[in-house]
């Protein structure tokens, strides 16, 4: 049942990146937001749904290794595993604006881990504090990108009714969630027979997981040359996961732990979010090309093994 599982997952996550990259992408024309912020917005945000279920669902119970786990190691999958997959594809374009905003903004939001989880505790008002930043953080992109938006920015006009593009988006949305609940089922279910800790469940497995949805929709784009979308769930995601599955589980429940076991984990997610600057700048007009994405892909496939060892 496990292996069916898997599998089963695979095929949901395909179909469900495939919906939500296209519609999302006529979505961006129909009203005038760029392709970037789509990205960094709603494709960000659906494809980090699995993750807020799963970390939800961890610290409530009672396992907030687990749950701090997945945010990092979902981070960190994101930037050396998903962008190193989709460069491996097609080479990613950074524009201005991402490593102007953008990128600042995933740094500083990654930072923000070490003050809060210092005294080994996310309390809620620290809860909040992040939940806060992320609507600041959404109204000054949306108002940024309309003050600034051009009209080559947007792709082309798509036709048929508007009503059709958001249902089929949110189909997309619900397959990738689908996909990657039962692709994580099969996988936990191994990895706690083998006697795998807490910890590194939630850094791997879980996380590996609950990024598939992020993974489809970016392998997708990557085919399909969509960049900026791409890098906007990328991106988004990481700044998601910080501030509102993190935020809105500290709300809930405040995660309690001294999270000595993840503490070398964040730097190390630091150092793969920061590695992406140099590797777009050195890159050719300012692209992530299949040498440095192979090379982030090859960094992560070791972090992993030096976990489990």
């Amino acid at each position: 049942m496990s292996i069916l599982y898997l599998i089963l997952g695979i095929a949901l996550l395909y179909a469900g990146g495939e919906f939500l990259v296209r519609h999302a992408s006529l979505l961006a024309s129909r009203f005038g937001i760029s392709s970037l912020v789509i990205g960094l917005t709603v494709v960000a945000f659906g494809t980090s749904a699995p993750e807020l279920a799963a970390t939800l669902a961890s610290a409530l119970d009672g396992a907030p290794d687990l749950a701090i786990g997945n945010v990092i190691g979902s981070n960190i999958a994101n930037v050396a595993l998903i962008l190193g997959i989709a460069a491996l594809i097609y080479p990613v374009s950074a524009g201005k604006l991402f490593l102007k905003r953008d990128f600042p903004v995933m740094m500083a939001v990654s930072l923000l881990l070490i003050p809060f989880m210092l005294d080994g505790v996310v309390s809620r008002l620290e809860g909040g504090i992040l939940v806060g930043l992320l609507i600041a953080y959404l109204v000054y992109l949306l108002k940024y990108d309309q003050s600034q938006l051009a009209a080559d920015d947007l792709p082309s006009e798509p036709k048929g009714p508007v009503w059709q593009n958001i249902v089929l988006l949110i189909l997309g949305i619900g397959l990738l969630i689908a996909g990657a609940r039962l692709l994580v089922i099969g996988a936990i279910a191994i990895a706690t027979r083998l006697g795998v800790p807490e910890a590194v469940i939630g850094l791997t497995v879980v996380a590996f997981g609950t990024s598939l949805p992020e993974l489809a929709s970016s392998v997708i784009a990557a085919s399909k040359k969509q960049s900026d979308i791409l890098l906007g769930n990328v991106i988004g995601s990481n700044i998601f996961n910080v501030l509102a599955i993190l935020g809105i589980t500290a709300l809930v429940k405040p995660l309690a732990e001294p999270f000595a076991a993840i503490r070398l984990d964040i730097l190390i997610m630091l150092g793969f979010s920061l590695a992406l600057l140099p590797l777009f700048i050195v890159g050719t007009r300012g692209r992530l090309g299949r040498v440095p994405g192979g090379l982030l892909f090859a960094a992560y496939l070791t972090y992993i093994v030096l976990l489990f060892t």
